[in-house]
């Protein structure tokens, strides 16, 4: 009797097919919780009787954590994708596309036309895995995230290429109080888009469309969403039975061509030999040599306490912090003397103001009418939404709140880390003030949820998972390096065999060398300083705080209150500031208090902002996801002078129609990339030559959905991938040419070695006309262009334009350059001018200045996600870098400056330290390659200069929770170092 199996190993789960006489008798389905080969073992002895003792049995191992095993015990390993293209070929040979999510995993097959297959590299997102650590942070199960689902009433913007990006996306959502059934049916569609767009990559998905894999068997919505955004009825869109077991189904297939035939004995002797296979691997040391090693250093730690009291048996005043984090809420309540009376810490649970009204309750009953809450501040994430629901007295910056209270333990501290579950906070300390901020961007690979999502996925708390690694003999070296690389090492140490206590000491060394190297950038310890304050819920972990200090070489002090730290500065603030009379809800509003939750879209001005509106009972509301002031119900603030909205509104207005007749027809111009810099130049050249210039419409989000279907890569900028819904957008209003040139080179302003555009900007009109496949018979118009030397220009435009309408001449391209150019200086001038006036505004009326520097794109709002109008409600003036560059000399760099941008920002900084009220601000595009080289220059040349250097990293994420923690933090650093010089210049 024969008998196929099919074992597909992946990164969360095994599954096994056994086949015979063509039939499918026995499938599983199992998560191996990091114990992959002990799992195989046990799935095929689960089946022995099923497949019986005297079978002849053909085997065949695949998936993404398989080849480990597949070595090891010498059996017969098949690619996986080879063994999805042989289980379609059997079971559902009508299929034109295969889309297959696995846990980590994520493949196309394209069987009609070109035959290709397409994966998934080191990036997990838009996985099971990605999607179960998306339920994990709404704390449900990932049954229970898709029941959500199909309760939802919109659909959020979330990132998927990674979970940590999700996370920056979803958890200020749920801190401002975004129901849970629309961020569920979010992340589904998020899980689409990663797919289209990251795997897709520009060709198109139709015909019938076979779905694969556990997340797209199991998950409801994700079925709806990816037949939603295909548009795939029921006809097309396959949902099979087989869908989580296809890939072993594949295998067995394969399996009846291989030569090695088994018993189930001899089968089951191959695998075990894999499970006691040794282990390949680079070792690190151990953490701790011994228990009394481990003993000596709790001791140690053990010191920086703070005193405590029990509140049911303190009489007096009272005043309570509450840290609302970005996966935790603290409180801490304390007495005269700074002791602590009560705290708690416990996770969010997607509801912070459910669970502050539940402790503050307890909290009101433990006090009775001995203990009076008479002052109160709050800090962290969702600071905003307590201090509205409840009340709270004062609400402060993060980093102020953790300053305060690690002054408290260590009077001299010079630098202070703070790692949380997403957030990792550095500030260094000068004359007892902030001096230098350092948050991470747009990894939290760092923090405490990185640890928390292995601990979770691998069937342990984070407790339990970091005590394993304290005596691990031999921790495995991951490197240092991004999230979704770090899951590529997790697997490669599973299919070695690695333990789990290996897997949770090198993760704990990991997460310090990503804070290390990746955040700070630490060159030596001396970067750090010599009194090191370590906090946050991240350093309460045993293992990482030891491997931090082996990591630096010097010993470090740790509250025992590590946790609560921020809760605690908190309190200490509301101590330090004690109003006449405390603001915070009493018991009796406590008992009536609710919190209902609504969707609304602002229409108070072009933004139309998505918000979210919390109303607390008693007139009490909370409006968030506005990206200015005017929907929270106070009064309209004087408009300050801001730039980018000038810029904007200038170049837009350049879109309108001419108003003249013109012979020549319509050329539609992207509006995006480089064409927000050059547009005063084209639409006047191109007019002049008798064309009417129809401009695309205004970045939206709804715009890159358009033409997400033609993005090549994953990896490129969002600036560039807005580009390909820019064409959609054009072609749409019925233009008779698209004319967007290839720029090799910008225009020379004299500052640099050379005047390069970006790679991308420069040649992007080919990529464009390579994957829209509406432009293969269209006009576009890409001609290579140089504008650096006018009279080259001229050569160039008379040979493309004249050429192409033989009815222009040499004089009126002539004509028409230099009336561009012309366009083009009076612009820059207007912009210097414009400038001018703005930092006059500011000087006169005593307010402090943002120049935000970046690239003339970050003007366009769906790319800066309004960041312009966020700094603005802090009343600060806006300025831009092309507005005040020139006021400064040319800084000395350590790079080869060949970028006019690049030069335009060193300038710009350069001015910002001369100029006492200015602060810089740049913006970077995540994606953008060579503004990688101008961040070291920018920082060094604005501390160089005494200034405080802050890089704010925009993406696709719209939620600006992490940008409004940085521009606080400088805010509050600025407003204590002047306090000081005030101070020292009295004394």
């Amino acid at each position: 009797m024969n008998v196929n199996v099919g074992i597909d190993i992946g990164s969360t789960t095994v599954k096994i097919v056994v086949v015979r006489d063509g039939e499918i008798i026995h499938k599983h389905y199992e998560r191996h919780f990091s114990k992959v080969r002990e799992k195989a073992v046990e799935l095929v002895t689960n089946a022995r009787s099923l497949i019986g003792e005297d079978a002849v049995i053909h085997c065949a191992i695949t998936g993404s954590a398989g080849l480990g095993v597949a070595k090891a015990s010498g059996i017969d390993f098949v690619q996986e994708v080879f063994a999805t293209r042989k289980a379609v070929g059997v079971h559902v040979p009508q299929a034109d596309v295969v889309i297959e999510l696995g846990g980590e995993d994520a493949k196309i097959v394209f069987l009609t036309g070109q035959l290709e297959e397409r994966m998934n590299g080191s990036c997990a997102g838009g996985t099971g895995a990605f999607i179960d650590q998306m339920a994990i942070l709404l704390d449900v199960t990932p049954t229970e995230l898709d029941e959500l689902a199909q309760g939802a009433e919109r659909i959020y913007t979330i990132a998927s290429r990674c979970g940590v990006f999700a996370k920056s996306d979803i958890q200020p959502l749920l801190n401002e109080g975004a129901r849970k059934e629309d961020v569920a049916a979010s992340i589904f569609q998020a899980v689409v888009n990663q797919t289209v767009a990251g795997l897709a990559q520009g060709r198109e998905i139709k015909g019938d469309v076979l779905f694969l894999g556990g997340p797209l068997f199991f998950f409801k919505c994700l079925q709806r969403q990816f037949q939603k955004t295909l548009q795939l009825d029921d006809d097309h869109a396959h949902f099979p039975a087989l869908a989580p077991y296809a890939i072993a189904a594949g295998a067995a297939e394969y399996a009846k061509d291989t030569r090695s035939t088994y018993s189930v004995d001899s089968l089951l002797e191959a695998l075990e030999k894999a499970a006691a296979a040794p282990l390949v691997a680079q070792y690190l040391p151990p953490l701790f040599e011994n228990d009394e090693q481990y003993q000596a250093f709790k001791r140690r730690h053990g010191v920086h306490d703070v005193m405590t009291e029990n509140v049911t048996v303190y009489q007096g005043d009272a005043y309570l912090g509450i840290d609302c984090g970005s996966t935790t809420t603290k409180l801490v309540l304390i007495g005269e003397d700074h002791q602590i009376l009560f705290h708690h810490y416990q996770s969010n649970k997607g509801n912070p103001a459910d669970v502050i009204r539940e402790q503050l309750t307890k909290l009101y009953e433990l006090c009775g009418d001995r203990v009076h809450i008479v002052s109160s501040a709050v800090t962290g994430y969702g600071e905003a939404l307590i201090q509205n629901a409840f009340g709270v007295d004062f609400g402060l910056v993060e980093t102020v709140a953790h300053f305060r209270a690690a002054r408290h333990f260590c009077p001299d501290v010079d630098f202070i880390i703070d790692i949380g579950g997403q957030d990792i906070k550095c500030f260094k300390i000068r004359n007892k003030c902030i001096d230098n901020i350092s948050l991470n961007e747009a990894c939290s690979s760092g923090c405490g949820s990185f640890i928390e999502t292995f601990a979770r996925s691998m069937g342990y708390s984070i407790e339990e998972f970091c005590k394993l690694g304290l005596f691990a003999q031999h921790p495995i070296d991951l490197g240092s390096r991004c999230t979704v690389f770090m899951n590529s090492s997790v697997k490669q140490a599973q299919k070695d065999g690695a333990g789990i206590d290996a897997i949770s000491a090198g993760l704990s060394v990991s997460v310090v060398k990503n804070a290390l190297y990746k955040v700070i950038r630490a060159h030596s310890p001396d970067d750090l300083g010599q009194h090191i304050v370590v906090q946050g819920g991240t350093f309460l972990n045993d293992a990482i705080l030891r491997s931090f200090e082996q990591e630096i070489g010097r010993d470090v002090t740790r509250p025992a209150i590590s946790g609560l730290m921020g809760a605690y500065g908190a309190a200490l603030h509301a101590k330090d500031n004690r109003p006449a009379k405390t603001t915070l809800i009493g018991m009796d509003v406590l008992s009536h208090f609710r919190h209902t939750v609504k969707s609304a879209r602002c229409g108070l001005c072009e933004n139309h902002c998505s918000l979210t509106v919390n109303d607390f009972g008693g007139g009490r509301r909370f409006i968030s996801g506005n990206r200015c002031e005017r929907p929270l119900g106070g009064t309209k603030k004087a408009e300050l002078p801001n730039l980018y909205k000038w810029k904007l509104e200038k170049l837009k207005s350049m879109g309108e129609p001419s108003g003249k007749p013109m012979p020549n027809g319509t050329i539609g111009i992207p509006f995006g990339l480089n064409m927000y810099e050059l547009l005063p130049f084209w639409t006047t050249f191109l007019r002049a030559l008798g064309f009417e210039t129809v401009l695309s419409d205004v970045s939206t989000r709804d715009m890159y959905m358009r033409g997400q279907h033609s993005i090549p890569s994953d990896t490129v900028c969002y600036p560039a991938k807005l580009m390909h819904g820019h064409i959609e957008n054009l072609l749409d209003k019925g233009v008779d040419a698209i004319f967007y040139p290839c720029m090799t080179y910008n225009i020379d302003e004299g500052r640099a070695t050379n005047c390069y555009n970006c790679p991308v900007v420069a040649y992007y009109p080919e990529l464009l006309k390579a994957n829209v496949s509406a432009l293969q018979d269209f006009d576009f118009m890409m001609p290579y262009f140089e504008l650096t030397e006018p009279k080259r220009f001229v050569q160039q435009a008379v040979k493309y334009f004249c050429g192409k309408y033989p009815r222009l001449k040499k004089k009126q391209v002539a004509a028409a350059s230099q009336a561009a150019y012309q366009a083009l200086a009076d612009y820059y001038a207007q912009i210097r001018i414009e400038g001018q006036k703005a930092i006059a505004y500011a000087d006169t009326h005593g307010l402090d200045i943002a120049v935000i520097a970046g690239r003339p794109y970050h003007v366009d709002p769906e790319i800066n996600h309004g960041i312009d109008q966020l700094i603005a409600s802090f009343n600060m003036v806006i300025v831009s870098e092309d507005a005040v560059w020139q006021l400064a000399k040319v800084p000395e760099v350590h790079v080869l400056n060949q970028w006019t941008y690049h030069s335009r920002m060193y300038g710009a900084a350069k001015y910002v330290t001369r100029k006492e009220n200015a602060q810089l601000i740049q913006l970077v595009s995540f994606g953008c390659g060579i503004d990688a080289i101008t961040t070291d220059e920018m920082r060094a040349i604005c501390e160089d200069g005494g200034k405080i250097y802050t890089q704010l990293k925009i993406d696709e994420i719209s939620n600006l929770g992490a940008a409004k923690i940085r521009i606080r933090s400088m805010l509050a650093a600025v407003e204590e170092g002047r306090k000081l010089a005030e101070q020292q210049h009295i004394s």
